[in-house]
């Protein structure tokens, strides 16, 4: 049976919070000489930020949770979902990068499945966590037994991403299953950035049958807002609560909370724009099958596409000096010859047609603006940017 204060390290456990002013008086109306503000207002002309914000973001949870099916009090968010992936790894896992293995099975460790979002690897990194590989099948799919065999008693975290980036699939149901139910001593993270492009329900409506399960969305994707920064994290009240105990004490900034909240009530144009996504994803998933370059479109649930080319790196070359910018996935594992092109306006993917119809040798390597990667450590590490 899965119990929370088992999997939490000791001292996470016991930590008493930092109180801020804004949590312990929670009111609107007043004479405020508690938070060493600024009284006489901004210096921006673009609205009035002197005041601290809301540090549990409550209207945005009130009117999130409805929308998500879910409870106010099964919300975290976060600056981006990075910042629930991070807390996750601190609440849970001791440092330690020499382990696990025979000689030192007792290190704590989290479990992912390449090739995925790479800020998994990186927050364990980052905290000195070490971290266990079990790669996904060559049909991008969870090998459950080679997870169920990896899982011991110091498998903190199990990071499962579906729709799954840079694959844009769905995982099989039955695979993420299987493992909330074996994994009673880990939480099992389903990372939900492109749920809104698949038709299938949320795993956050599963969160009081399996009291492991987090869930992770955002309002990057479907909801337009990737510049805002801002993450959702569903799960039980009691981790919800450890996270916030942990979390910086103003982690959403005023502008952030109130353009979240204007979002929320324009659910329907939301739905509207993921409609229209997913029908420029079918066009252009047709029109690239007819490219004698394509070699193989994969199946996507997510809001871009995975493409084999001929010459993947000489394409993607070419697709910048013609000022196409796609993602260059094929040093990844399993990705060998892939692009991840997004998928953008009518008018955009034509634009990308168009060029692939007429492909030009690529330029030399020095009139590439193109980044030098000295800062990827790992060749599978792969962003949801």
């Amino acid at each position: 049976m899965f119990q929370l204060d088992t999997l939490l390290r000791p001292h996470i456990a016991a930590l008493i919070p930092y109180s801020s002013a804004r949590d312990e008086y929670t009111g609107t109306v007043g004479v405020f000489l508690d938070a060493n503000e600024n009284p006489l207002g901004s210096t921006t002309t673009e609205g009035d930020y002197n005041r601290y914000p809301d540090p549990h973001q409550q209207a945005i949870k009130q009117r999130l949770a409805p929308i998500k099916g879910v409870r106010p009090e099964q919300i975290f968010l976060g600056n981006g979902s990075d910042e629930p992936i991070d807390l996750l790894v601190r609440a849970t896992c001791r440092p330690g990068l020499d382990g696990p293995s025979q000689d030192r099975p007792g290190v704590d460790h989290i479990l992912i499945m390449p090739p995925t979002y790479g800020m998994y690897e990186v927050s364990a990194s980052i905290n000195d966590v070490a971290i266990t590989k079990v790669p996904l099948t060559p049909d991008f799919q969870v090998d459950t037994d080679a997870v169920l065999a990896a899982i011991t008693d110091t498998t903190k975290l199990i990071f499962l991403c579906s729709p799954n980036n840079p694959s844009g699939n769905l995982l099989h149901p039955d695979a993420i299953r299987r493992i909330l139910e074996a994994a009673q001593t880990a939480l099992v993270i389903v990372d939900e950035a492109y749920i809104d492009f698949a038709d299938v329900p949320s795993w956050a409506a599963q969160l009081d049958q399996y009291p492991n399960l987090v869930v992770l969305q955002t309002f990057s994707k479907a909801w337009g807002l990737a510049g805002l920064r801002l993450g959702m994290c569903f799960a039980s009240p009691e981790l919800i609560a450890v996270m916030n105990k942990i979390k910086p004490p103003y982690n959403i900034s005023a502008p952030t909370q109130a353009l979240a909240l204007d979002a929320l009530t324009h659910e329907a144009d939301k739905r509207q724009m993921v409609s229209e996504i997913m029908a420029e994803r079918q066009w252009l998933a047709d029109a690239l099958q007819t490219l004698p370059i394509v070699q193989h479109i994969h199946p996507s649930d997510a809001n871009f596409l995975l493409v084999r080319f001929a010459d993947a790196k000489g394409t993607f070359k070419y697709l910048i000096d013609q000022q196409v910018i796609v993602r260059d996935r094929s040093s990844v594992k399993l990705c060998d010859g892939c692009l991840r092109i997004t998928i953008g306006t009518r008018a955009e993917n034509e634009r990308l047609i168009e060029v692939l119809r007429h492909p030009a040798p690529a330029p030399a390597d020095d009139q590439l603006p193109l980044g030098t990667g000295d800062q990827a450590t790992k060749p599978e590490l792969v962003s949801n940017d």
